[in-house]
Order: C-alpha cells, then sequence, then structure tokens
C-alpha cells in the first residue's frame, strides 16, 4: 500500500515550520533594528539642519528683541518664514512671550509651549517630535543670549517630518515583505531539505520493511539513508528475515502435506506464498475495533460479531489493511487524518482504514437495503423483505465509497483484496471496474436462498453482477453454492461450468467454493485461566446469583434469526415437563443489541424481555432468588463471554436459519482440557472440558459439528426434550462428544479456513478488464451495463 510519499509528513511540516518561524522571527528582528538606526540617523540629520538655522537667525533675534514693536517687521522680514520641509522659525522673549514667527505657525506655537519652558529653565538647546493627525512636526528651541552670555530669548526652528514617518512606513512594509519572504522560504527550504535528507529515506525504509514481513521482497535496502550504519543494520535484517521466512515456508508447506493443525504462524509463512507476496486488504462494514466516548473519553469496544471473530486472528497472522465502517462515535479523534489506526491497540499487527459514512447513507445503506431487504431475504424465516429505491441509490453510493477508499490506499501496487458479506455486495466489481489486475474474493457470510426466493429482489441482477465481479465466492456451505449457481443460471446471462463450479459473464470467471469459516482458540485471546478464571466465574455466579446451579448459556446478536423467542419458549416447556430441575438448572441468555435503529429489532429486545419475565415469574423460586432464564442485554466484551462459555454445562444455538454461527464452536473451542483449579468453584465439573451443545438443524454449524444435539427449534417439544437430554447426560458421552468435536475444531480452525480461501483465491483465472458500471436508480434487473 502506498503511505502517500507523494505529501510532505507531518512531523517534516512542523520541523520546517518552526525554523521558518524563527528564521521570519530573526529576519524581522533585523529589519527592526536597521530601521530604528534609520529613523534615529534621520532624526538627528534634521535636528543638525535645524541648529544650524537657529544659529544663523541668532544674530536677527538678537535684534528683535531689543527692537520696538513697528521696528521687528522692518528687521525680519521674510527670515522667519519656512519653504520646503521648514515650516518658519519662532522668536521668544526670556518669559516666554511671542515676539515674531513666520507665516502660518499659530497652531504650531501651543503645542511648542513644553520644550520652550524645558529650553528657558535649563538655559539649554531642546528638541522633540509632535504628532498629531496631519503629520509631524519636529521643533528645536535654542536660547539665545546677548554679548555677556545671559539667555535674553529663544529661537524656535519648526520642521515638516512626515517623511520621516512615510520612510519608517516604508521600511516596515519592506521588513515585513522580507520577514515573510524569508519565513515562506525557509519553510519550504527547510520541510524539503527533512523530507529529503532523513523522512523520505526513513519512509522508504520503512516501506522495504513493511514488504519484507509481509512479502518477502528480495530487493535490496534503500539507499542514502541518513544513517551509513543503519544502512549496514538493514542488509543484516533483511537476511534474517529471509532466512526465518524460508524455514517458516518449508514448515507451513509440510503442514499442508502432513494435514496438522494450524496456528498464526503457520499461517503467515502460508499466506507469503498463496498470495504471491502481495498484501492482504480485508473490506467489510463492521469495523473489528471501535471507539465510543464513555465519561468523555474514547474506550476501545470489540463489536459482537461473527465476521470479527472469524478474520481480526487472520489478519492478525498476515498483517495487512482492514477497511471498514467508522461508526464509532470517537472514531474520527482515535484515527489520523487519511482515517487509519494500528490495531490491535496492544500488539499493532495491522492498519484499520475507517470509512466515513454519512447518517443518511447509514441509513439507506445499512439499516434500509441491507438489513431491512437483503438480511431477511436470505434468511428463510418468514419476516418479509423491504426494498426501497432511495435505500438502493444509498447502497450503490456506500458501495462506491468503500471501493473508492481501497483503490486509494492501494495506489499503483497490486493487492488481493477479500470483500465481506451481503453489504458490500457490490465492491467487487466496483474495484475490477477501476483495477482488473487486482485479485477480489467475496465471502457471504449469511445464507443463499433459492432462486425463486431470491427473484423478489428487484435489483437482483445488478447485486449478482457486482458480487461475480471477484475472482472467488465463498460461503459456509455446498448447499448455499448450490443456490447461488441456480441463482445466477436463472437471473443473468452467464456461462456456467458446473464440473469446476464457476461463473463466467462477459469473459470474466467467478469460481464459487464452500469455506465454513471457524474460530481461533481462546489461548490466543488473552482471556484469563487458572485461579483467576476461577475467580471471575466465582463473581459471574455470585452477580448472577447462580451459586450451586447448573448454568445452561446462549450468546447472540439481538435478532429474530437467532431463534431466541423459540430458546425461551423452549426453557419454559422444559420445566413444564420437568419440574425437577426447577432451582438446579439455569439459563443465561448475553444479548447484544444490535440494529436498534430498526423498529423491528427494539420491538424484539421488548417481546424478549417480556417474555423472560413471563416465565420468570411463573416458575422462580422468591425464597432462594432462583429464576430460569438470566437475560443480560449488553456488548459482552470477550473474557466475560469466555467465562459464562466456561461455566455452562449446555450451550443452545437455535437459528431458525444461519450461514455458520459461530457461538457452537466458539463453545466446544472454550472447553479446551482445564488447567488446575478452573473447577474449584462449581459443583459438577461444570467448567470442565464436558458440556453439550444443543445445535439447530437450520444453522450451517451442523454440518461441522454432528456431535451436538441436533434440533429443530420450530418444535418446542423436541427442543425441550434436547434440553433436557443435555441436563442429565451422563458425564463419559459428553466428554467423548464434546472431545470429537473438539478435535474437529483445532484441526479446521480459523487459520485453516483462510489458507483454504486464499489458496483458492490463488489459484483462480487471472482477472480480464471489465469496463460496466451499476445504476443507482435501477428499477428492475433488466439493465445493460452492470458492475462485473
Amino acid at each position: 500500500m502506498t503511505n502517500r510519499q507523494g505529501a510532505f509528513s507531518s512531523k517534516s511540516l512542523r520541523f520546517g515550520l518552526v525554523i521558518a518561524v524563527l528564521a521570519g522571527v530573526a529576519t524581522g528582528t533585523l529589519f527592526w533594528l536597521q530601521l530604528r538606526s534609520e529613523q534615529r540617523a534621520s532624526l538627528d540629520d534634521l535636528t543638525r539642519r535645524a541648529q544650524l538655522l537657529g544659529h544663523r537667525v541668532s544674530a536677527t533675534a538678537i535684534k528683535v528683541l531689543r527692537a520696538s514693536p513697528e521696528e521687528i517687521s522692518n528687521i525680519t522680514g521674510d527670515r522667519l518664514d519656512g519653504h520646503s520641509r521648514l515650516l518658519g522659525m519662532v522668536v521668544f522673549r526670556d518669559d516666554g512671550s511671542l515676539i515674531a514667527s513666520g507665516d502660518g505657525l499659530v497652531d504650531l506655537i501651543e503645542p511648542s509651549r513644553s520644550t520652550l519652558t524645558q529650553a528657558l529653565s535649563s538655559s539649554q538647546e531642546q528638541s522633540t517630535l509632535l504628532r498629531n493627525r496631519e503629520g509631524s512636526t519636529h521643533v528645536l528651541v535654542q536660547p539665545v543670549r546677548d554679548e555677556i552670555g545671559r539667555v535674553v530669548g529663544a529661537v524656535a526652528v519648526l520642521h515638516d517630518a512626515l517623511y520621516l514617518d512615510e520612510r519608517t512606513t516604508r521600511g516596515i512594509l519592506r521588513g515585513l515583505i522580507w520577514s515573510l519572504g524569508v519565513t515562506a522560504g525557509m519553510f519550504f527550504i527547510s520541510t524539503g531539505l527533512v523530507w529529503t535528507l532523513f523522512e523520505r529515506p526513513l519512509h522508504k525504509l520503512a516501506d522495504w520493511m513493511r514488504r519484507l514481513r509481509f512479502a518477502n521482497t528480495p530487493e535490496l535496502p534503500p539507499r542514502n539513508l541518513p544513517v551509513s550504519k543503519l544502512a549496514d543494520e538493514t542488509v543484516h535484517l533483511a537476511a534474517s528475515f529471509r532466512a526465518a521466512r524460508s524455514k517458516e515456508r518449508a514448515e507451513a508447506q509440510e503442514i499442508v502435506r502432513s494435514d496438522k493443525a494450524w496456528t498464526r504462524e503457520r499461517l503467515r509463512a502460508h499466506a507469503i506464498d498463496a498470495l504471491g507476496g502481495l498484501p492482504l486488504v480485508v473490506v467489510s462494514n463492521r469495523e473489528p475495533y471501535m471507539h465510543q466516548l464513555r465519561d468523555g473519553k474514547p474506550t476501545l469496544v470489540r463489536p459482537a460479531s461473527g465476521l470479527v471473530t472469524g478474520l481480526d486472528p487472520v489478519l492478525r497472522a498476515t498483517g495487512g489493511l482492514w477497511v471498514a465502517h467508522g461508526a464509532g462515535d470517537a472514531d474520527r479523534q482515535t484515527a489520523d487524518a487519511a482515517g487509519c489506526i494500528p490495531v490491535p491497540p496492544e500488539d499493532s499487527r495491522y492498519t484499520l482504514k475507517r470509512v466515513w459514512i454519512t447518517k443518511d447513507e447509514e441509513q439507506g445503506y445499512y439499516y434500509g437495503f441491507s438489513n431491512e431487504g437483503l438480511w431477511p431475504l436470505c434468511h428463510l424465516t418468514h419476516e418479509r423483505p423491504v426494498f426501497r429505491a432511495d435505500d438502493w441509490a444509498l447502497y450503490v453510493q456506500a458501495n462506491q465509497r468503500f471501493a473508492n477508499a481501497v483503490l486509494e490506499e492501494i495506489g499503483d501496487e497490486k493487492a488481493v483484496v477479500m470483500v465481506q458479506d451481503y453489504q458490500l455486495a457490490l465492491v467487487p466489481g466496483m474495484i475490477k471496474a477501476k483495477r482488473p489486475d487486482i485479485r477480489v474474493g467475496l465471502f457471504w457470510h449469511i445464507p443463499w436462498p433459492n432462486a425463486e426466493a431470491f427473484r423478489i429482489c428487484p435489483y437482483r441482477a445488478e447485486l449478482l453482477q457486482g458480487m461475480l465481479g471477484a475472482d472467488l465466492l465463498g460461503f459456509h456451505l455446498q448447499q448455499h453454492c448450490n443456490n447461488f449457481l441456480e441463482t445466477v443460471d436463472r437471473m443473468v446471462e452467464a456461462k456456467l461450468d458446473w464440473d469446476r463450479f464457476s461463473a463466467e459473464i462477459k469473459g470474466h470467471a467467478s469460481l464459487v467454493r464452500p469455506f465454513p469459516i471457524s474460530v481461533q482458540s481462546w489461548d490466543e485471546r488473552g482471556v484469563a485461566s487458572g485461579e483467576a478464571l476461577a475467580q471471575q466465574i466465582a463473581t459471574l455466579r455470585r452477580q448472577n446469583r447462580l451459586e450451586g446451579v447448573n448454568v445452561g448459556v446462549g450468546v447472540d446478536r439481538i435478532d429474530y434469526t437467532k431463534g431466541i423467542a423459540e430458546r425461551f419458549r423452549a426453557i419454559e416447556r422444559l420445566f413444564e415437563k420437568h419440574p425437577e430441575h426447577k432451582g438446579r438448572f439455569s439459563f443465561v441468555q448475553l444479548g447484544a443489541p444490535s440494529r436498534v435503529h430498526i423498529p423491528r429489532y427494539r420491538d424484539l429486545i421488548t417481546e424478549l424481555e417480556a417474555m423472560a419475565d413471563e416465565i420468570n415469574w411463573k416458575f422462580q423460586d422468591a425464597t432462594t432468588g432462583w429464576k430460569p432464564i438470566h437475560f443480560l442485554v449488553d456488548h459482552h466484551e470477550g473474557p466475560a463471554v469466555y467465562a459464562f462459555l466456561k461455566m455452562a454445562s449446555v450451550c443452545v444455538v437455535s437459528s431458525l436459519h444461519d450461514g455458520m454461527n459461530l457461538v457452537a464452536k466458539e463453545y466446544v473451542a472454550a472447553k479446551a482440557e482445564t488447567a488446575s483449579g478452573d473447577a474449584a468453584t462449581t459443583p459438577s465439573a461444570i467448567e470442565s472440558e464436558e458440556g453439550v451443545l444443543v445445535l439447530s438443524e437450520f444453522a450451517g454449524a451442523a454440518r461441522d459439528l454432528p456431535e451436538a444435539l441436533i434440533i429443530n427449534p420450530y418444535d418446542t417439544e423436541e427442543f425441550a426434550s434436547a434440553i433436557h437430554e443435555a441436563i442429565v447426560m451422563d458425564a463419559k458421552e459428553r466428554r467423548q462428544r464434546m472431545t470429537r468435536m473438539r478435535l474437529r475444531i483445532e484441526e479446521f480452525n480459523i487459520y485453516r479456513w483462510a489458507a483454504d480461501f486464499l489458496t483458492s483465491l490463488a489459484q483462480s483465472k487471472p482477472p480480464v478488464v471489465v469496463t460496466t458500471a451499476v445504476r443507482s436508480d435501477a428499477p428492475s434487473a433488466q439493465t445493460s451495463d452492470r458492475v462485473l
């Protein structure tokens, strides 16, 4: 990815600004000192001229002082009048009274009185600069002495000093222009020098190191580094990295052949081969890390999402870029100017690029078209899809915004792009329209309905052709792949290859493959273990009044597809059929509020809370405080979820329709071998590796976990019987079932899923150029210009 090397960085700009300001201040100071010197020189020159004039007229002044009033005019004549910058002269007696003056000096005599008084009292020459609205006047007063040296009067010489003010103004302007010029020049010069000599080489070094880490690049380190020793060390670093990477690659190839479990390090090594040295870019609506304001401070939140659960460990392993909607109210202030932030905060492994979407776009694109249209369309739960033309236009607009963000970050480089889920169905085609050389995969995390059900969507052709811009389309189940190809066959003109399971449209072929997603081990997530876990579980039991009882658990977003209402009715029927469980078994439902801007989801929370209250009122024991259902509505963090899963002897997943549902696999992963002390606070090895999973047949996970008790969530009697069976199942059978499921999850973990997807994407046919566009106002599936 580009790092915007074409523009100066903020550090270079700040350094350049400091140097420029210092240079500008220094230049301005020098000009000010020079101007003050010139002012003093000019004023001294004017004073000298006034002194000469005063001396010349002193003899005349003596005569005037001794003459009678009638003789004064004959003596002075025009000798006291001004010319050029000389305004004129004035003769005073020793008592300060006026005897004679030049023409036009009446208004200036009074302002000069203080200078006159000082000169007469001190018998010394005095000068001053008088300022008024019309300008400045220089006044020099010389005492007049008789033959014996006695002061008998004074002569005042007045000059127009306006030219001094004009000269000062011109000097200030000249100094300001020079200061600004020097400031600007030094800013660009110093910024350019710092960027060229230091930051640009270091940026190149950072890019080279990134490529070395994630692409195993064979190129030599960049030249002209600011420190020669740094260049030497980078050569040694490159050699060490390549040696380690070669070992990892050989290990990864051996693992593939031996079919051993995959780890983060092994996926990273395999990704180097699968990606061909190209960076990985994940694109999704949901961001893996969100910042929300709590008590006025940004707080990190990990959103409840199976997509995040699945993909965050992949990018932690491979590195790269995750492009997602910045939905947190503190996301902007925690990201940089480009919307980027390194994540996870405690150990940065990749970059999160946040895309800013307007409230109108979010309402129409996400809550409207995606979740009131596509979501119920793809989940067969008898919820009516709603499609609005305005929502579709905003869906196209938002998809283009995501595509542009990806293209901006990639720049001219190549990359491998993994687009995620139904909110971004058009992004593959939009990326390919601009960069057909980029390899793009799309993974669809929800079910794909049959062709007749999908026909409901009025924008079906646009969506299909946008998806077919991907080189590889992944679904959880083979059945979803079958449904998708049948839909393509009926809705658009495409050439299908059922042997290769591919669809070709306008020369571009898209492979369609099942990739059942999985989870990473809980150990890798830094959750508590041993005594710390035991204390956490004990605290949760005490807070929720669960001491001494078996616990069942459900962990879901509050969504009508998750079958939570059916789950509660099954719990109710359980206590009706088996009252012996009263006081001995409680069910904890962790519910994360989701899409609460949609009325259906807000109403669902209210309905479920009312249902839980009704069942609790019916069966609870007011004496002991026991109740059958604990409905905890909140965004629960991973450590708390893990503690509840570890605590529970039964986990219920009752989806009415689900692509996979990773909660089932998270429960199995939580039932790993237990460290000593984990079961210390439980009545019957609840926190051990034993546990029973009750799983809906309509969740994709049912295909991967046949050892679970598979139920039809619509059949309340069967559902309640399965929960009873899970509670009373003997320890040996519980252990056997859980062991088989756990081994399968450990073998087919999230890293294996990512490795399979990346391998298939790398093996897909190289893309061809496609230059079409999506109409944002398409009224139906009949259109001629489409995104491929």
